[in-house]
């Protein structure tokens, strides 16, 4: 008579034609194999669930874990020792938790979940870039110390386009936060102090994020007053490249115009049939902001507030003007209209640059 084996797990009498599997030396049923068992997958051992010492995307025994694999520090996700990204105290993190919580200076391409600061409907995103002062970590972190001693308001990446520096990108602000709030002159002195330049280079540029839903609520209308946004910026190319602090030079390869059409409504399907991508005066290439990239860098304070509100009455223009008025707008009449009490940053910038009714100033230098 055939002896009969028990499945050790549920007690049941295997058949004789059933498949029997094996667990640490004891036999079970296929149905315990099914319900109460797992696969390594870098080893191939069949082990209990319960002892699975992988996550969600991989499975693992306690053998293969112990050997080839650790725990990210912050997500907890399950990743190979020669794959891991470890900090100063020897923790271990994957990939996109180390670029987040530990790399001073992230990856160009890094772009974290956007803190917006400040109430109102338009936000201001600035990309700030300096150099001469290194590619440093420790650099970076006394700048992340000073932007960032509050709140998180700004992150630091590489940029190709400079030599030896970094550029500092804030998340989106209200004009007001900027201003007042944002700790932009202890950012500045910062980078001063460590030796970085930014208008005293032939490398940094300051650019200024607009989020589109603040021009319209359909695509349709933001598109018609973008249009008015880039013949603006056509209309007064001269006096803009002298707000700017750039050269021609300088416009063509990162900041180029689209050149000028009649009418307001012809520029935002003339700029998206010129091909210049975003290296653009105007970049109209990201979904959900523009990008004006016309200003030189700079660690003067007064500079880059005036950037930002010059940015705010460009917009704000463009949602209150037709295209009539845009287009019969001059310059002189534009300085004139800017409110000197709610803009005196502005007001003393195009003094400094000789742009405001032919009313100079005396001015630090910028740096």
């Amino acid at each position: 008579m055939e002896q009969k084996i028990f499945c050790t797990n549920c007690d049941r009498a295997i058949d004789g034609d059933e498949r029997i599997y094996t667990v640490h030396g004891e036999r079970i049923c296929e149905d315990c194999a099914d319900s109460k068992t797992v696969i390594c997958d870098r080893c191939g051992e069949r082990i209990w669930d319960c002892e699975n010492e992988g996550d969600e995307n991989i499975t693992l025994c306690t053998s293969c874990y112990d050997n080839y694999y650790t725990t990210c520090e912050n997500c907890e996700a399950v990743i190979n020792t020669d794959e891991a990204n470890y900090d100063d105290d020897d923790r271990a993190y994957c990939d996109e938790c180390y670029d987040k919580n530990c790399r001073s200076i992230h990856n160009y391409g890094y772009k974290p979940e956007p803190i917006f600061y400040g109430s109102g409907d338009r936000f201001f995103g600035v990309e700030l870039e300096i150099d001469d002062g290194g590619k440093l970590s420790d650099n970076a972190d006394i700048i992340l110390a000073a932007g960032n001693s509050d709140a998180e308001h700004i992150y630091i990446k590489a940029d190709g386009s400079l030599e030896r520096g970094m550029e500092i990108v804030t998340h989106p602000m209200t004009l007001d936060y900027h201003k007042n709030h944002m700790p932009w002159h202890e950012i500045m002195q910062a980078a001063i102090r460590l030796g970085y330049h930014s208008h005293k280079t032939d490398t940094c540029g300051l650019h200024i994020h607009v989020n589109k839903n603040s021009l319209g609520d359909t695509r349709e209308l933001q598109e018609e007053r973008i249009s008015r946004i880039l013949y603006f910026v056509e209309h007064h190319w001269e006096e803009l490249l002298k707000f700017s602090r750039r050269t021609e030079y300088q416009m063509d390869r990162w900041a180029a115009r689209y050149w000028y059409k009649n009418d307001p409504s012809e520029m935002i399907e003339h700029a998206k049939k010129s091909g210049k991508g975003r290296h653009s005066c105007v970049n109209i290439t990201n979904y959900d902001t523009i990008e004006f990239r016309m200003f030189r860098g700079t660690l003067k304070l007064n500079s880059l507030i005036a950037a930002i509100q010059l940015v705010e009455i460009i917009c704000e223009m463009a949602i209150t003007f037709g295209d009539t008025e845009i287009k019969s707008i001059g310059w002189t009449e534009f300085a004139e209209s800017i409110d000197a009490q709610e803009y005196p940053e502005l007001i003393t910038y195009l003094k400094e640059r000789r742009l405001y009714v032919n009313e100079p100033v005396e001015s630090e230098e910028d740096v």
